[in-house]
């Protein structure tokens, strides 16, 4: 099996090498989360409409092992069910509806499958695959990524045992780290011993410059959360930040495009 994995990344990296991904540019939490529902494919398809240039989203495993997209340990908050999804089968996940909480006209809507979600994505966005878990969570992440031919777009924001069972079985997988330390300067230093390609600072108020300074000068991506007022977003991008996470996606486009941040086509 990891014999064929390496040989599908091999055939995807080959296919993907001539698609130009974002440099920087706006993080869609959980999609469009502000308008639609969270982890859900009309929040993606809207994320995507406006450009975004990276969509962060969480993946947990049922009971029964199958991937499906959802932030909290339950469903009780974003669904009509209630119940842990580790609990849960997959039958019994679909069975729920997922958007009608938020707003009657998402009624209906139902939590996507990450092999759902990730044919709804174009090629050219980045995919911030927040892992809700452990080793099993990594692995089984990291296999569809390599079976789909997304090794080169989506990345895993991983702990480290996570990280280490899904590099076990796609080499190449992008990895965020996020075992934060106790300072931002030890978090950046630990990404980079790790390899990592991606991080996600935390925090609001000033950007920590010299952490930031040390990733870019290692050619780490940075993803920072969660500062989404248009004073933040400046301060992020002029200290370096890559990638903001943001809610409300339409109202931080604007802000983008004074830093020649266009949306995504």
């Amino acid at each position: 099996m990891k014999r064929l994995l390496l040989f599908l990344g091999c055939i995807a990296s080959i296919h993907a090498a001539d698609i130009a991904m974002p440099a920087r540019g706006l993080c869609a939490h959980r999609g469009a989360m502000s308008t639609h529902p969270e982890n859900t494919i009309p929040a993606f398809e809207e994320a995507i409409r406006l450009g975004a240039q990276m969509i962060e989203f969480d993946v947990q495993l049922t009971k029964d092992g199958f991937l499906v997209l959802m932030h909290d340990a339950t469903v009780d908050r974003t669904t009509s069910g209630k119940g842990k999804v580790s609990e849960l089968t997959l039958a019994e996940v679909k069975a729920l509806d997922a958007g009608g909480k938020m707003n009657a006209r998402f009624a209906g809507t139902r939590i996507p499958t990450f092999e759902e979600a990730l044919a709804v994505f174009p090629k050219n966005v980045w995919l911030n695959c927040h892992l809700k878990g452990g080793a099993a969570v990594g692995e089984a992440t990291a296999k569809v990524i390599a079976k789909t031919g997304r090794t080169h777009q989506a990345f895993l924001a991983a702990t480290a045992d996570a990280a280490k069972a899904a590099r076990a079985v796609v080499p190449d997988i992008l990895i965020c780290n996020m075992e934060r330390q106790g300072s931002s300067l030890a978090y950046a230093q630990e990404t980079i011993a790790m390899k990592a390609q991606f991080i996600q600072l935390l925090g609001k108020g000033e950007v920590p410059v010299e952490a930031v300074k040390l990733l870019k000068d290692a050619g780490v991506r940075v993803n920072y959360y969660h500062d989404e007022s248009p004073e933040g977003l400046r301060r992020q991008w002029t200290a370096g930040v890559d990638f903001p996470l943001v809610n409300d996606l339409a109202a931080a486009i604007p802000v983008a495009s004074e830093f020649g941040i266009k949306p995504l086509k």
